[in-house]
């Protein structure tokens, strides 16, 4: 694993854009796995500004996205869609014929994560993985549990997690029971993945899964177990390395 420190939230977003522009740049039609949340927004606000300056070009990029709730529609402002419209695709060239996402009206729970599933694979999977980490461990909405999740699946989610959500929305009684996320195996079958972390309150939980057992209870300690990530984690998240 290769560890790369920065200062702040800034010098993260930066150094993990800079990853990011190096695989589209060495392969113009590359499978770029893309996350939503807060720790992201820095990493596109970056890409956009170089595609802007005409360093980036996306016309090429497929897209496929971790996760999406079950239930919200595409037009609804806290869709996960509506988000990577709002912070990426709407202000790159990127063809929104080659960005995937979960359907999150899907009738079919089961038929859709066999749908997405699929869809990866015919894609020639990820190339390369951005991942965030929740303050309980999990990536993508893999909550920590019993197993790990192989496969793309539908999973209710934890009461900590609609709590970290909940200011997203107008309360926490708004905020989605349940979500489609690609599985641990899913996202362990990429070539490479880029892991971002910002912020103290995530330390302790990024030194369980950097340095201890491998163990659903700590879903991102699994990528122990990749033999190509890289983290960029900011001086807040890292203060427990020497």
């Amino acid at each position: 694993m290769k560890i790369y420190r920065a200062t702040d939230y800034q010098d993260m977003s930066r150094k993990a854009a800079n990853i990011i522009s190096a695989q589209i740049i060495m392969k113009p039609d590359c499978v770029l796995g893309l996350a939503t949340g807060s720790t992201p927004i820095g990493i596109y606000k970056q890409l956009v500004e170089w595609y802007k300056k005409g360093d980036l070009d996306f016309s090429e990029v497929v897209s496929v996205n971790l996760d999406e709730y079950r239930g919200l529609p595409k037009t609804n402002d806290q869709s996960y869609d509506y988000f990577m419209r709002q912070h990426l695709f709407d202000l790159v060239n990127i063809d929104p014929a080659n960005t995937y996402l979960p359907n999150g009206m899907a009738e079919d729970s089961e038929e859709e994560c066999l749908r997405y599933e699929r869809l990866i694979q015919s894609l020639g999977g990820v190339d390369l993985q951005l991942l965030g980490m929740g303050h309980n461990g999990h990536i993508g909405f893999n909550e920590p549990g019993e197993a790990f999740d192989t496969m793309t699946h539908c999973v209710k989610l934890q009461e900590r997690t609609i709590e970290a959500n909940k200011r997203f929305f107008a309360s926490a009684d708004d905020v989605p029971r349940q979500a489609y996320t690609m599985g641990i195996g899913t996202i362990m079958r990429a070539r490479k993945i880029l892991l971002v972390v910002s912020g103290e309150e995530k330390a302790e939980t990024l030194r369980k899964a950097l340095c201890g057992p491998v163990t659903p209870e700590v879903p991102a300690s699994i990528l122990q177990m990749h033999n190509d990530v890289t983290l960029v984690g900011d001086e807040a998240a890292l203060s427990w390395m020497a």
